[in-house]
């Protein structure tokens, strides 16, 4: 079925009362281009380009993909870190009006495969180094071309001339094969042509991005989402963060732009607001501490994890003194995951900003929910819902109304909701109706309008008939002084169906037993809440957002050989 016959089942979920502009997604970066043209949008490890400059590059992307025969509504994958190849490629896909396929460079082979066939892309553009990867899943799949392109193509002299030597001592040919199939990146913005490109668009229903889903329980599906969801979102997160100054923002962009989180508060906020970009490919605590203390930030949207990591380094290197280094960075946004309150507040102890609790998910663009950063906020919520966004809390085997107080799953409506899932017309109706959208967490919500999640639906534990949650326990464990990370899930057991089990990370030098623990836990949690089983970790399994992937540490424990509880 073609992308138009399947859009055509669903009509856009946007009314035209909404007042948002009908622009393009590279529309903000045409306007930011316009107002700002000398202003610098990308600094790649101190190699920067003015917002003229970027413009340019994408347009000759754009004129690049056509002379390869791409056409609107064709998908086109981009394979990248968070570098100037994927902020070109980016907009210079969606100017000649394709759709991106966002895919995630740590994608095995057998993900990769999957992701190409249920998109039908016919372009990928990747690194030089993940070329292996891509052509063996390359063999299965209908891919017409690989762009490639190396980071050191836009690192400055003389960490390009190292970063090449590095490749050669990985093993990775100093000049690209190019052949039919294999096109390098320079080389086909360098024969390109500048021109501006206006393909006919309709941002209400023309989409802009394949967003897939974490796939963690099953295929990942993709998430349509067209250029007025982006664009809306865009603006949305604007409204929320009014204080913000066009063209003096500084992003930190740790969270990769493959992930919806990091594109719309990053990449399409930063342009939107003609920011400079601070590029960093991906989190390591010693880079981005160095970027932070270089380049002095402003905004941080990241992970819980992220700033866990940053306030363990701080901890552990208190003669550098407490605040200074951290003191530029204004906002933080913490999503992906729960925000434990003792990291929450330890961060804005130690950077004097505000580090604030938000929500979304993939099929809402992302972002639905946030606390206020400059008024009332409440601690251990998700805050209100962003600006032409409702919320409700239902119960979802019937979509009615959940008492005041009760338990149920959170549903949302507004201009960022998709469209439905690519090609898969039955599980769209299993989470869209009328507009709303089922997110398939669990929650409460107060006489204020805040909303409090609880945990995923699916990550519920049904331990000997009691509900738990896994984000209270965590919470409390979060409490500990010695611990540095936790994840708590629900694993098999014989008399009991599910039991909790905690998977804990100490901090550096601690010592810690399970028994320790649960009596730690016992005033503060109820005894079916308490975790029967610990198990100690040098790391947690998480995606390059930072998201920590409890439903592999379950995978890992129903791997094992039964055998006696740990802790």
């Amino acid at each position: 079925m073609s992308n138009k016959a399947w859009l055509s089942q669903y009509p856009a979920e946007v009314p035209a009362t909404y007042p948002y502009p009908d622009l393009t997604v590279p529309q903000l970066l045409i306007d930011a281009a316009e107002r700002y043209p000398k202003a610098t949008a990308l600094d790649f490890m101190g190699k920067r380009m003015t917002y003229r400059a970027v413009l340019a590059a994408a347009r000759r992307f754009a004129n690049g993909l056509l002379g390869l025969g791409v056409s609107k509504g064709d998908r086109v994958a981009l394979m990248l870190p968070n570098c100037p190849q994927m902020v070109i490629s980016y907009y210079g896909t969606l100017m000649t009006g394709a759709i991106v396929v966002m895919t995630n460079p740590m994608y095995s082979k057998r993900e990769l495969e999957h992701q190409l066939r249920d998109s039908g892309a016919a372009v990928l553009v990747t690194l030089d180094q993940l070329l292996p990867r891509v052509e063996q899943a390359a063999k299965t799949v209908p891919l017409n071309r690989i762009i490639v392109t190396s980071i050191g193509d836009y690192l400055p002299f003389p960490k390009n001339m190292l970063y090449r030597i590095k490749l050669r001592k990985e093993g990775v040919p100093a000049k690209l094969a190019e052949n039919g199939r294999i096109i390098g990146f320079r080389r086909l913005l360098d024969e390109a042509l500048e021109a501006p490109i206006e393909p006919r668009l309709d941002p209400a229903t023309d989409l802009a991005l394949l967003q897939y889903t974490g796939g963690t329980t099953g295929l990942a599906k993709g998430v349509m989402l067209t250029h007025r969801n982006l664009v809306a979102n865009t603006i949305q997160c604007r409204l929320w963060f009014y204080k913000a100054q066009d063209g003096m923002e500084r992003y930190l962009c740790v969270l990769p732009f493959f992930h919806v989180f990091g594109l719309t508060t990053l990449l399409h906020l930063g342009i939107y607001t003609a920011g400079t970009l601070i590029l960093v490919p991906r989190f390591e605590i010693g880079q981005v501490v160095r970027t932070i203390r270089k380049k002095k930030p402003t905004i941080f949207p990241g992970a819980p994890t992220m700033y866990i990591a940053i306030l363990n380094h701080a901890e552990g290197n208190r003669s550098k003194g407490k605040r200074g280094w951290l003191s530029s960075i204004r906002i933080c946004i913490s999503g992906a995951a729960p925000l434990p309150q003792q990291v929450q507040e330890k961060f804005e102890a130690l950077s004097g900003g505000k580090l604030i609790e938000g929500y979304g998910l993939t099929e809402a663009s992302p972002v639905t929910h946030v606390n206020n950063i400059w008024e009332r906020r409440k601690n251990g919520s998700i805050g209100i819902p962003i600006p032409d966004t409702k919320a409700r809390i239902v119960r979802p085997d019937t979509w009615e109304d959940a008492a005041p107080g009760e338990i149920g799953e959170l549903a949302v409506r507004g201009p960022q909701v998709m469209q439905g899932y690519w090609g898969k017309p039955a599980e769209t109706e299993k989470v869209l109706k009328d507009g709303w959208l089922l997110t398939g967490d669990m929650g409460t919500m107060d006489d204020d309008g805040f909303c409090y999640i609880l945990d995923r639906r699916k990550d519920l534990i049904l331990a000997g008939g009691y509900n738990v949650y896994p984000r209270e326990v965590e919470d409390v464990l979060y409490e500990h002084p010695l611990i540095a990370e936790v994840a708590v899930a629900g694993v098999a057991d014989p008399y009991r169906g599910e039991t909790v089990k905690a998977f804990i990370v100490l901090r550096e030098g601690a010592k810690l037993g399970g028994e320790e623990l649960r009596f730690w836990c016992k005033d503060k949690l109820a005894a079916y809440k308490i975790p029967r089983l610990f198990e100690f970790r040098e790391a947690l399994p998480k995606t390059m957002a930072g998201k920590v992937l409890r439903r592999k540490l379950v995978e890992e424990e129903g791997e094992r050989i039964p055998g006696p509880g740990g802790g």
